[in-house]
């Protein structure tokens, strides 16, 4: 296995032996066989180590086992404790999604306060098969179906080639000790389930299964690179970033592609909208349409798909707002209704004669050579002089959002009213728009 380990880091990782990284170790055999092999290259490394308190006193003995090495082989050790129940709960996602995302939150802090390079982590040829079944059983694209990868993001994994017999065979060879996790012996987690009960069956039917399964993620990887090649070279055809990082997708071209949601799925993935039927009907829907993930706005403007920070819009995009349509919730909390009457306390609000409006009314950032006339005063104003007569900081102004119908500005949202628009005598339907800071 030494020979195998030290061609795979040779081919691999050779920037190894200039860089300072990290091992993530449990105690368990796999990552002290992955610490014995580094010590028998003599790499410059720490150890990291995550205690989850989910298994008490047991987790606790895990931590003074590795302690106790840390301080015998003279290496550097850093530990880290998480109320993981807690947070998953409080969170509402599963103890092993909550324990994962803590465990390489806390890779990348120690990484960034410690000036370390990478992380290694102890995964295996077995991880990958269990990963790939896991993804498998619940349904997932060809990116899913490429195993766990063999570094991403400055977390890289080393023993990604070596099968689960290889490792214990080599830990039993050179005696080295580890700790058994009693929660693998249990099959409430998916993951052990197909552990022990379908990888051994597969091992059963093929006895060179893990081969056979190594040679078949290559092969996907080969075509996912061909996917990937093909998608890149789409995606310049149909989108166009904006300095600001806002995308703008060209509705025309797209149609053109055959399969096209495929295209935008692996376009959109990164962005994390959970509401995928609502992105691919958002492809036809009305002007003024938006999906929301939990940072980014996917919005339908006429014939292109904006998609932007909820923080950071486009300034020159354009939010249309249909007849009839009760409220918006992006950039800004606005809703529409009718009322009989106007009412004097009303605060954050306007009311305007409906008549007036001519839809779909739009929401957007003020320009130079914007004028409207200011409710309460006679003739109109440009909005540079309003803002300069009015005190608005440049923070003000750049915040300022109008609402206009067909162009004419009925609303600086927040502040003053167009006179153009306002409930008269003979006004016969009062609607009443809203805005909530």
């Amino acid at each position: 296995m030494l020979e195998k380990f030290a061609k795979n880091i040779s081919e691999n990782f050779p920037f190894l032996q200039n860089s300072k990284f990290y091992i993530a170790v449990s105690g368990g055999i796999d990552s002290m066989v992955l610490v014995h092999l580094f010590q028998h290259f003599k790499l410059d490394f720490g150890l990291l180590h995550c205690n989850f308190k989910l298994r008490g006193e047991e987790s606790d003995a895990d931590m003074q086992f590795i302690h106790d090495y840390a301080e015998s082989n003279n290496l550097p050790l850093k530990i880290g404790f998480f109320e993981t129940a807690k947070i998953a709960k409080d969170l509402k996602v599963s103890i092993q999604v909550a324990a994962r995302d803590l465990r390489y939150q806390w890779f990348y802090e120690q990484m960034t306060e410690n000036k370390v390079d990478f992380v290694a982590t102890a995964h295996h040829l077995d991880d990958s098969l269990e990963t790939f079944l896991i993804n498998l059983s619940r349904g997932t694209g060809l990116e899913g179906l490429t195993g766990i990868p063999v570094e991403n993001n400055k977390i890289f994994r080393p023993l990604l080639p070596f099968s689960r017999e290889e490792i214990e065979a080599y830990a039993n060879k050179n005696n080295i000790k580890w700790r058994e996790d009693s929660s693998n012996a249990s099959d409430t987690y998916l993951r052990n389930k197909i552990r022990h009960s379908i990888v051994p069956v597969l091992k059963e039917i093929n006895p060179i299964f893990l081969d056979s399964f190594q040679k078949t993620i290559n092969h996907l990887k080969d075509a996912q690179s061909i996917v990937n090649d093909g998608e890149y070279s789409m995606y310049k055809e149909v989108v166009t970033e904006n300095e600001n990082g806002t995308l703008l997708f060209d509705l025309k071209k797209l149609l053109q592609l055959p399969n096209y949601n495929a295209y935008l799925y692996q376009w959109l993935k990164q962005f994390e909208f959970k509401a995928w039927n609502d992105v691919t009907n958002l492809v036809h829907a009305q002007t003024g349409k938006q999906v929301f993930s939990e940072q980014y706005v996917l919005l339908k403007n006429r014939d292109s798909l904006i998609l932007s920070n909820k923080v950071e819009i486009d300034h020159e995009a354009i939010i249309y707002i249909q007849k009839n349509q009760n409220e918006i919730k992006f950039p800004l909390n606005i809703s529409f209704c009718n009322v009989d009457d106007i009412s004097l306390e009303a605060t954050n609000c306007i009311f305007v004669d409906e008549d007036t409006l001519r839809f779909p009314l739009e929401i957007r950032k003020w320009q130079e050579g914007d004028l409207f006339y200011p409710f309460g005063m006679n003739g109109k104003k440009k909005l540079s002089k309003f803002f300069k007569d009015e005190k608005f900081s440049l923070i003000d102004k750049s915040k300022t959002w109008l609402l206009c119908s067909d162009n004419e500005i009925v609303w600086l949202i927040g502040s003053r009213q167009d006179d153009r628009f306002k409930v008269t005598e003979t006004t016969t339907r009062i609607l009443k728009i809203n805005y909530t800071i």
